[in-house]
């Protein structure tokens, strides 16, 4: 007989709130072999993540990817790290925060956030209970992901599900799938990257460089790279950007197998060799800065550019906690919320009777 969990921190007659989870990827705990060694195995285990036979994907990920991967990506980390840690956490965490505040206007305490991740600390399990002993009744899901992918929001619904199928008590759920083209979240990016040239002028190119994934996802009918493209298409035409001043690429690619293209360390080269004098890239696909930003693109990347005979590479920083980018998505949770009841008022009767029956006081 399977046995549920109870609802933390429960009693009989409280008020219900609202409960909003934000979910980002996830961040090894420090720069060190180790923790990222732990972090990429529960990364790498997620068969949405890869597709391949898991005895198989097994084998090599213990075999050989957990062996070598861990030192090289530790390596990297620390070159990004702060002394108050992970970039991508800093900045999720100011996100949940500043959202959290803009909500206690309006809901008054019966709108609760928290943040978690799909890999790593704090766990999706952990934000829920969190939220559960809030009062949540009803749980918004917000996977911070513009774009919707199987390899990343569906992950985040997987995850999700497996705790919920763990309750007694299942708040309602409904999950925000993507906002590729919502006008707020295409606003905010044109006016940083407005913002950005005002304050350091304007490069010969504009790349929209997103997060690679295997083509066989777009052929098995993964939105995610039609989605990039039209954010990429609605942004440009905000910006007034002629069809020769932009392009888009797919960073991040690992393995042998086919990704989406073009590839933009590919491109980037390439654009080197033609000599082109600056280079401005941004990455819509990333809500926070992370390791694929800072370190890939704006380290490595720029780097490569410089190396094949270009000049500069400038990276345009993720929206991270700009106050229009959490205005978008605080408004976003919001129209999500609508038809649900703000709060339901405590109910003493329920506790009193429940006492009765013999709850705990």
């Amino acid at each position: 007989m399977p046995s549920y969990q109870s609802t933390p921190k429960f009693e009989h007659g409280l008020a219900e709130s609202n409960g909003i989870l934000l979910v980002n990827l996830g961040t090894p705990e420090a720069p060190t072999s180790s923790a990222v060694r732990r972090f990429l195995k529960q990364f790498l285990s997620d068969p949405r993540v890869i597709e391949y036979p898991r005895w198989l994907w097994w084998l090599i990920l213990n075999g050989i990817i957990l062996r070598i991967r861990p030192s090289r990506s530790a390596a990297a980390y620390r070159e990004i790290w702060t002394d108050e840690g992970s970039p991508l956490m800093i900045h999720s965490q100011a996100i949940a925060r500043e959202m959290q505040q803009l909500l206690d206007v309006r809901y008054s305490g019966a709108a609760n956030v928290e943040l978690g991740m799909s890999y790593g600390e704090p766990s999706i399990d952990a934000a829920i209970d969190r939220l559960l002993a809030k009062g949540a009744r009803r749980l918004l899901v917000l996977p911070l992901y513009p774009q919707y992918s199987g390899t990343t929001t569906a992950s985040v619904i997987d995850a999700v599900a497996r705790k919920l199928n763990k309750l007694r008590w299942v708040p309602e759920t409904r999950f925000i799938n993507q906002y590729h083209d919502e006008r707020g979240y295409v606003g905010a990016l044109a006016a940083s990257i407005r913002e950005y040239w005002e304050e350091h002028g304007r490069g010969d190119k504009l790349m929209f460089s997103f997060h690679g994934v295997p083509k066989s996802t777009l052929l098995r009918g993964d939105p995610y790279h039609c989605q990039c493209h039209k954010t990429a298409r609605l942004v440009v035409a905000t910006l007034g950007l002629a069809n020769d001043e932009w392009l888009l690429s797919f960073q991040s690619r690992v393995g042998r197998e086919e990704w989406l293209r073009p590839y933009t360390d590919e491109t980037v080269a390439e654009l080197g060799r033609s000599k082109l004098g600056r280079l401005d890239v941004v990455c819509p696909g990333f809500s926070t800065d992370c390791l694929e930003t800072l370190e890939e693109i704006a380290m490595q990347n720029a780097e490569l550019f410089e190396e094949s005979g270009g000049g500069e590479l400038h990276y345009i920083p993720a929206l991270n906690a700009r106050a229009d980018h959490v205005a978008f998505l605080t408004g976003l949770v919001e129209k999500h919320l609508g038809g649900w009841p703000e709060s339901y008022a405590e109910d003493p009767l329920s506790r009193q009777r429940a006492i009765e029956l013999g709850a705990e006081k």
